[in-house]
């Protein structure tokens, strides 16, 4: 699954520049993938105390209960590459749509923590799909002037989706006066959580079928004439004949791509391979997603009550949306690089105030296991460092790395490249959040002491290893 974008710059008139009203809707629908992405992982957030009381189960069993949509991820992503080259960009997207309803039924009327575990691997599996194709499927529709901006979409959906899915949970969790009690037809707040996923599933499918497929797909399955009317109506009739032939000429250069595609001779991938690699781990082992996984369950360990940390959750989400928006208006001006190295210099300041927090509070014990208490000023402090850690996130890392990752391999090698890089990514996730209740058992200080660790890291692997791609050719990529 690669992707061909034509220079505004160079051979085509300023009138065909102008055309992008069309691609600017296609890519907001297709980045409703990451509205799915976004939901389907944060809304267990609200029903994690809920799961642990219902199904009598420890931390080990409870970190994978809430990982478990991240291996379904892992692999979804892996198939990603495959699935829409045979079988189209958009097919993917509305077979990860069918999934995700599947998953949230599901987890709806799970009996066992088994069934649970399963349709929660199911929608992970679509989760792993959309988060793949979208990026692709925009960056192959986007004129490259505004590739950084259209791209970060994927990061504003997925920051909608986990405030969508904190809201859902703050709302049900009130009405039934607890995630745990009876709310509607004899289900539980926590049961109504996840058939709410529903919702954007019932959304992201219908929307996906009002958008044309990518031309670059629509050329290599032989389509000229369907390649040639998008162009057309969204490029313009001037230029287009040398376009079609530029995407062919690309597609004659290639072969089918498999992971041996990756094989190099730095420690066996190729340089350009490990930087995906990095960017991948890098984000999301300064546990940004156990802030949208377990926060309410964090805040409700360290002294607040169940109401007070879904707020926060909500707060913490709106956040992370903001914070999306902004980058949204900088990337394409300031770069990827720059904010990269802003944005770990900031997780890193913040988390390394959390873990100081954590670690100097007072403890007690709280069902045989030693917490931290915050008192007096540690509340608002560690707080205010949460969010600040979050906007950083989303300054930086969270839109900067999906936009990296859809551009920043070469044609040759970008749709296999791009599948393992989310799929270490999706791994990345699923580690850290299965290690995070033990770790908070053990230590709440020392876990973010990691995690500031995982940030200074971050710092030193963007300034001495990645390369700015703002206005780049996705052609000219090596």
């Amino acid at each position: 699954m690669t992707a061909h974008i034509p220079s505004p710059d160079a051979e085509l008139p300023g009138d065909i520049r102008e055309e992008t009203s069309g691609p600017v809707r296609f890519a907001l629908i297709a980045s409703l993938g990451g509205l799915l992405f976004g939901y389907g992982t944060a809304v267990i957030n609200g029903a994690v105390s809920a799961i642990e009381d219902r199904f009598h189960v420890d931390a080990g069993v409870l970190g994978f209960v809430v990982a478990s949509a991240l291996l379904g991820a892992a692999v979804g992503a892996l198939l990603a590459g495959r699935i829409a080259d045979r079988y189209g960009r958009l097919t993917a997207m509305r077979f990860a749509a069918v999934m995700f309803l599947l998953s949230g039924v599901g987890s709806g009327f799970a009996t066992s923590v088994e069934i649970l575990v399963v349709f929660r691997i199911v929608g992970g599996i679509s989760v792993g799909l959309a988060s793949v194709v979208a990026p692709a499927y925009i960056a192959e529709i986007a004129p490259a002037r505004l590739r950084g901006r259209l791209g970060s979409l994927q990061q504003v959906a997925i920051s909608t989706g986990i405030l969508l899915a904190f809201l859902v949970d703050y709302v049900l969790a009130a009405l039934a006066d607890g995630s745990e009690q009876d709310l509607w037809f004899g289900l539980e707040a926590w049961r109504w959580m996840f058939l709410a996923m529903c919702v954007p599933a019932l959304v992201y499918g219908p929307l996906s079928l009002t958008i044309p497929e990518s031309p670059r797909y629509l050329i290599a399955k032989g389509k000229t004439d369907e390649a040639r009317r998008f162009l057309v109506d969204h490029v313009g009739e001037k230029g287009v004949d040398q376009e079609i032939d530029r995407i062919r000429s690309s597609l004659a250069q290639q072969k089918r791509q498999s992971l041996r595609d990756l094989k190099g001779s730095a420690l066996g991938f190729l340089p350009v391979m490990w930087i995906g690699i990095g960017l991948s781990v890098f984000q999301q082992f300064v546990g940004i997603n156990v802030i949208f996984y377990y926060s309410s369950t964090l805040w409700e360990s360290v002294g607040f009550d169940e109401s007070s940390s879904l707020q926060i959750t909500v707060i913490t989400s709106a956040v992370s949306l903001g914070a999306t928006a902004i980058a949204i208006a900088f990337i394409d001006r300031v770069g990827r690089r720059p904010l990269l190295i802003i944005g770990s210099a900031g997780m890193a300041a913040s988390l390394t105030t959390m873990a100081v927090i954590f670690g100097t509070a007072p403890s007690v014990v709280v069902d045989g296991v030693t917490l931290p208490q915050l008192t007096g000023l540690q509340g608002p402090i560690a707080l205010v460092a949460s969010n600040l850690f979050v906007a950083a996130f989303g300054l930086s890392w969270g839109p900067a790395v999906w936009v990296l990752l859809g551009e920043v391999f070469p044609n040759r090698i970008r749709a296999v490249a791009l599948s393992l890089a989310v799929g270490v990514l999706w791994a990345a996730n699923w580690l850290i959040t299965v290690t995070f209740p033990s770790m908070m058992d053990f230590s709440l200080g020392l876990s973010y002491g990691f995690y500031a660790l995982c940030a200074v890291l971050s710092l030193v692997f963007v300034m001495r290893w990645v390369r700015e791609t703002k206005g780049v050719e996705l052609e000219a990529m090596r």
